[in-house]
């Protein structure tokens, strides 16, 4: 019952925000005047803000700011121990650079280094900070230029990648983070720029407490789909996470701005309906993965699990199983990555429920932009089935989904599965797997398999069994990350350009209405029949496996 009263205090929160933040998301980045600081910036860069771009613009626009990112990322990193505010650091060795670089760029966040041990106040601030603001504003972006695709008739233009980029950090995120790293400050979360500490405890005994702007990194790596941790014990550290509330405040975070993108698709779209309709597909979502998540969690097998009332190996008693299964649920749905236990530690099926939640294409609710956009093409592939199904050129929105539109979506539906189980298959071909499990059996491919999904879903979080720093991983990672991050954009992007060029289609009685509950239930069959077309052979040899045998 505890349970079920906290996370329906978090989502009721959740659902009284998202409307107004999504209203004005939906205001300030479709049209209307640039600020003058606005136009100081596009003035300095040699940017015509008003020159609108096709697809192809602008996906060699989004592609270039994050060629260049990664590259002052990958600088940033490696000259670490010549620059202030290293706090002692060195300069990471390359391959891990360029592994944590390409790993913040596509909003992925995925650590193969201890936090507080490799990272200074610099690289966190102005490296990995920067980061987490300008990876989720290239995933909203993206969403943006889908949203006119659908929206527009007749025209190749999409709008333009830098003002998008631009407004979206200034106008959304900046503000955001601000607040919610205050609130974050009140709560006991560290903010500081000094070295670690040593100080003697009770007992006499001496202890190094580490520092840092944990507070403003919180905020920024939750609000933004980030997840990486300033410690190493990411939102499980005291100094990360203090207390039950703030673990609140922190889910809260993670899931306001993809909810709140669903409501800005209803408002730019000009139909409420539309949002609705999605946020219903997300709720069904994301209360099954949470359900399953707390039953697999609260079972009590066994002597010691039934004695303390469910595994409580590797969860942090601040927040109990409740507090930790929530959490893990919206990181896993939320694209996020963040974690307030070890994920290593759930039971085999509690496992099993994070690993779907990112199989599922992290659309409950899913990354800042990239939950939306994801979340529109299982929609069109319900729009399909749906019109296949009343025997009706299917029609999403006025606009027609031919064979040349189609083409991208099932493009984009396969090619997440296809970069995770090649690159599971390969490390374990090439006899890679058993060097790198920290277990045996079904839980070490288990484990094996959450690593490359979540690297290439761009969510980051890690089961604490799996050593991904080595020679062959890091590398692999990288190119897993980048395929996962922008063949998905580029299929959303070529898709926009072709809707935004056509002509609007006329709604009859025959046209299959988006909307309602029959639509919902074919929109949620869509994605669960998705995932396990493409993960369920992989999920009985693994997590599926384990718990069958261990119960």
């Amino acid at each position: 019952m505890a349970a079920w009263i906290q996370a329906s205090l978090v989502l009721a929160v959740v659902a009284g925000l998202h409307i107004p933040l999504g209203d004005h998301m939906a205001r300030v980045l479709d049209g209307g005047r640039h600020s003058r600081a606005e136009r100081a910036l596009y003035r300095l860069c040699g940017i015509n803000p008003d020159k609108e771009q096709t697809w192809r613009h602008y996906l060699t626009a989004l592609l270039a700011f994050s060629v260049m990112s990664i590259a002052a990322l990958f600088a940033l990193f490696t000259l670490q121990d010549t620059l202030p505010w290293s706090t002692g650091h060195e300069g990471m060795p390359w391959r891990l650079a360029l592994h944590t670089a390409v790993s913040f760029t596509t909003n992925t966040s995925w650590q193969n280094y201890a936090g507080e041990s490799t990272t200074g106040h610099l690289a966190v601030m102005a490296g990995l900070g920067v980061q987490a603001f300008a990876s989720a504003a290239v995933g909203i972006c993206a969403a943006l230029a889908l949203i006119r695709g659908l929206v527009r008739h007749s025209t190749s233009d999409l709008g333009n990648f830098w003002v998008d980029l631009l407004r979206t950090v200034l106008r959304i995120l900046l503000p955001i983070a601000v607040v919610a790293g205050l609130i974050l400050m009140a709560g006991g979360v560290v903010q500081s720029l000094g070295a670690p500490e040593t100080v003697t405890t009770a007992a006499g005994g001496r202890q190094t407490l580490p520092g840092g702007p944990a507070a403003s990194w919180e905020a920024l790596k939750l609000m933004s789909g980030d997840g990486g941790g300033v410690f190493n014990a990411n939102s499980a550290h005291p100094f990360e996470n203090p207390s039950a509330w703030t673990n609140a405040v922190e889910i809260v975070l993670m899931l306001l701005i993809p909810t709140a993108c669903v409501r800005m698709y209803g408002r730019m779209t000009g139909s409420l309906k539309q949002s609705w309709t999605l946020l219903s597909v997300v709720s069904i979502l994301f209360g099954l993965l949470l359900a399953a998540g707390t039953l697999a969690q609260s079972a009590r097998t066994g002597t010691v699990t039934e004695a303390v009332g469910g595994p409580y190996e590797g969860t942090e008693t601040r927040f109990g199983i409740p507090g930790s299964t929530l959490f893990g649920v919206a990181a896993t749905g939320s694209a996020d990555g963040a974690a307030n236990a070890s994920y290593d530690s759930f039971s085999s099926l509690g496992g099993g429920v994070l690993l779907a939640a990112m199989m599922l294409g992290e659309i409950a609710p899913g990354g800042t932009g990239s939950g939306l956009y994801g979340l529109i093409m299982v929609v069109l592939v319900a729009v399909f089935i749906g019109g296949l199904m009343v025997g009706r050129t299917p029609e999403y929105l006025c606009k027609r989904l031919g064979f040349g539109e189609m083409r991208y979506v099932v493009m984009y539906a396969l090619v997440p599965p296809t970069v995770i189980l090649a690159c599971t298959g390969l490390t374990l071909s090439l006899g890679h797997g058993q060097t790198s499990m920290g277990n045996p059996g079904a839980h070490g491919l288990t484990e094996l398999i959450y690593a490359y999904t979540s690297n290439t879903n761009s969510n980051g979080s890690a089961m604490a069994g799996f050593n991904g720093a080595t020679d062959f991983h890091n590398p692999l990672m990288v190119v897993a990350m980048l395929l996962g991050r922008y063949l998905p954009m580029a299929c959303v992007l070529a898709l926009a350009g072709r809707l935004a060029a056509q002509q609007p289609g006329v709604v009859t009685v025959g046209t299959l209405r988006p909307q309602g509950v029959n639509f919902v239930v074919l929109a949620t069959g869509a994605a669960v029949i998705l995932a396990l077309l493409n993960f369920l052979p992989a999920l009985s040899l693994s997590a599926l496996a384990e718990g069958t045998l261990t119960n």
